[in-house]
């Protein structure tokens, strides 16, 4: 029997009062089907967030890894550049480097290159100049670095240090190794202030805000003792790692995972959290989103779309944000005028990393067939991937301002 075929793009028809702000809102291309923003959440848009005069770029470059599928040949993991080119409506591998085994987090340098993160517990780093071109595969060995790596890196302030998310593989202790970015080698490091360190942003003052996943590992990184979850969000001196402050959700089976910044001028930071329940219903039942505003760390949403998983997260329009239900397979919109709920507004096999761009405007997804774009001025896109490839968890918009 045939498989019936996708389902077509299709957009809600809002009310004539909506139609303008309807207009300039983009609706996200999905594989399996196309989902508009519900008119009820459009409305609670301001015009003002809604209309753009920058359109999308017609070549933009990602920094990506990806797996080959089995039986391709070679070394399977890899990590390279994509380039995007909307005008011919293709994608392709601009270059192309073996990898020790599954990246994670790719991290932007100030030469216009970057690093890419093994996945937990990962033993190495690699570092790309701005073409792409491989020129350092660091190695973590010897006791100058005991620890493992736990899949994001992030630049200091001031580019003189590189900071890496790291656990300590005997006593589970989440560490925050610095590094220099020349060489990637370990130089220093302090406490993370609780177990599992996973994504770290800086803020205003240069201080680093780290998401403790809470999660206790055993050195090859599975799950253990999950009873001991300890979760917290924490706000660390980037100079010597003091704490600064500490928030922490009522539920400790809810992973703290991932971060990104509003980008409305608010300090809005939201929080993409991953349930880690017993229970499978209340696992599915979880929060997608927690956001820190006005110091205080709250639960704007519990809207279950998610299925309580949250593969990443980026900012949206309107100061809101982005998250990708990976196991959903659906693109989410929060936006704080409609904070108690999540806006469905793709629907995506295996959707997962994002890289907003234009000032949360457009956002790029990665999903298991290819990549969807949206951005407010201009219409929804999908372009399959030129050969077949599983992109994973994160990925790097080079170049933004082009």
């Amino acid at each position: 029997m045939r498989s019936p075929p996708a389902p077509r793009p299709t957009f809600p028809a809002g009310p004539l009062a909506r139609r303008r702000v309807l207009a300039q809102l983009a609706q996200l291309a999905g594989l399996t089907g196309l989902t508009g923003l519900a008119g009820a959440a459009c409305g609670a848009v301001p015009a003002t967030h809604a209309a753009s005069t920058e359109p999308p770029a017609p070549r933009q470059r990602l920094a990506a890894a990806w797996r080959l599928p089995e039986g391709s040949g070679g070394e399977l993991d890899r990590v390279g550049v994509l380039e995007i080119d909307w005008s011919a409506g293709r994608v392709s591998v601009q270059a192309d480097h073996p990898a020790p085994g599954r990246a994670h987090g790719l991290h932007a340098l100030p030469d216009g290159g970057f690093v890419a993160v093994a996945g937990r517990p990962g033993r190495w780093l690699l570092r790309c100049d701005a073409e792409g071109r491989l020129v350092q595969h660091h190695t973590l060995a010897g006791a100058q670095e005991p620890h493992t790596l736990g899949g994001h890196a992030l630049l200091s302030a001031d580019g003189r240090h590189l900071f890496t998310c790291e656990t300590h593989p005997d006593t589970g202790e989440g560490w925050i190794g610095v590094r220099a970015p020349d060489t990637l080698r370990r130089i220093g490091g302090f406490s993370s202030q609780g177990l599992d360190p996973h994504q770290m942003v800086l803020d205003g003052e240069g201080q680093l805000w780290v998401a403790n996943g809470g999660i206790p590992r055993l050195p090859d990184g599975r799950k253990t003792a999950m009873e001991r979850m300890a979760p917290s969000l924490v706000r660390l001196a980037a100079s010597d790692g003091r704490l600064l402050a500490e928030h922490r959700l009522a539920d400790a089976r809810v992973s703290l995972r991932h971060l990104a910044w509003a980008e409305d001028g608010s300090g809005r930071l939201g929080v993409a959290l991953q349930a880690e329940h017993d229970d499978e219903a209340r696992r599915r039942d979880a929060p997608l989103l927690a956001v820190l505003e006005a110091g205080r760390l709250v639960l704007p949403s519990q809207d279950t779309q998610g299925i309580g998983y949250a593969g990443d997260i980026a900012a949206g329009p309107g100061g809101g944000f982005v998250l990708s239900g990976q196991k959903a397979g659906r693109g989410l919109w929060w936006h704080p005028g409609a904070a108690e709920r999540l806006t469905r507004v793709a629907e995506l096999g295996d959707a997962c990393a994002l890289a907003a761009w234009d000032g949360g405007r457009g956002v790029l997804i990665a999903a298991r067939l290819g990549l969807a774009r949206w951005h407010v001025s201009d219409a929804p896109r999908l372009l399959r991937w030129p050969m077949p490839m599983s992109p994973d968890n994160h990925w790097l918009l080079l170049d933004p301002a082009a």
